[in-house]
């Protein structure tokens, strides 16, 4: 799993009980965080025009995704979630990562770059 560009700016949507939203910030990213609905005005407060990266922990919010890219069209989407990303958003997402699979340091290393 090796991310070609570096990132400095992160958005996380959603609950993250791995941590990987502090994992991310002890690499070094700068990262804002949107707790409840991930929503048009939540991504845009959220800084998600300048992110470089879009990490959702809530597949329940996978309508996010399409209104993060419309929003951001080269931002990188990350999922770090156990269930499964409904397929409508599957082809939108740059990568999908079971929390079982890697743990949040891991992956904020390689997100990192």
């Amino acid at each position: 799993m090796t991310m070609e560009n570096d990132v400095e700016t992160a958005v996380v949507a959603g609950p993250d009980p791995e941590g990987l939203g502090d994992a991310l910030e002890a690499h070094g990213l700068s990262v804002a965080r949107i707790d409840g609905a991930a929503n048009r005005p939540a991504l845009e407060d959220g800084g998600i025009a300048e992110a470089d990266l879009f990490v959702l922990t809530d597949v329940g919010h996978a309508t996010s995704i399409p209104v993060a890219l419309d929003l951001a069209a080269d931002l990188r989407v990350v999922v770090y979630a156990r269930e499964s990303l409904p397929e409508f958003a599957k082809g939108q997402a740059d990568l999908l990562v079971d929390p079982a699979l890697l743990d949040p340091d891991t992956v904020a290393e390689e997100l990192a770059g």
